[in-house]
């Protein structure tokens, strides 16, 4: 009895275990769960409640537009177009997302980190210059490694979760690609934005510390 116990308890672990290693979302416990607009909910949940299933349509899985470039008129020259949960309610638990990104020449989708997904980028036009940069070795001496490649149409690199990553039109026409992402809501860190645009700002004397620089180029950024 007492080793059917540990047995039991060792088979639940592994299982748990093999839950986390497996996906950033949950897996799904039934066909879909169309997601009910948050403005409709009567509770917040990790994730979105599901729809009745008898109210399900075909739109709910549906959405067009992914033909039509994006606006890169902005100060980095490029456009993010999302089609994710929110686009998408039947994406809801079903761990995967799209994106369309259009660079005008010398357009840059800054470095920014997704802090629940995976990504992987196919080229459709143009020539980017791609990387990503590890996570803090253990040994603070060793700096983070950084892993770069220029892509043309047709290749395909991968971003792992978490990690920061950028792309830039190196070409000089229009670039376009597409990427497919391991959640249906991977959120997006910009790391620039969050460090020197956030509400309330970060103290001036942390970000002096951190960066090693003057408060004058504090102030600037």
């Amino acid at each position: 009895m007492k080793m059917a116990l540990v047995s039991l308890t060792t088979l639940f672990v592994i299982a748990c275990l093999a839950t986390f290693a497996y996906a950033s979302d949950p897996s799904p416990l039934q066909d879909f769960c169309v997601a009910v607009k948050d403005a409709d909910a009567a509770v917040f949940v990790n994730g979105k409640i599901c729809k009745d299933p008898n109210m399900v349509v075909a739109e709910d899985f549906f959405l067009s537009g992914l033909n039509k470039p994006g606006n890169t008129s902005n100060p980095v020259g490029s456009r993010v177009t999302p089609a994710n949960v929110n686009q998408i309610p039947g994406l809801n638990t079903l761990g995967i997302s799209v994106v369309r990104i259009d660079y005008a020449p010398n357009g840059l989708n800054p470095p920014h980190t997704h802090p629940r997904a995976t990504e992987i980028l196919v080229v459709s036009e143009g020539t980017l210059y791609v990387g990503f940069v590890t996570s803090n070795p253990a040994n603070p001496a060793i700096k983070n490694k950084l892993f770069t490649k220029y892509l043309y149409p047709g290749d395909v690199f991968v971003f792992p979760e978490g990690l920061i990553h950028f792309q830039f039109n190196v070409g000089k026409t229009n670039a376009v690609a597409f990427a497919a992402l391991s959640s249906q809501n991977p959120g997006v860190i910009t790391i620039a934005n969050a460090v020197f645009g956030s509400d309330p700002a970060i103290n001036p004397a942390v970000l002096t510390k951190a960066f090693q620089v003057e408060k004058n180029v504090i102030d600037y950024l």
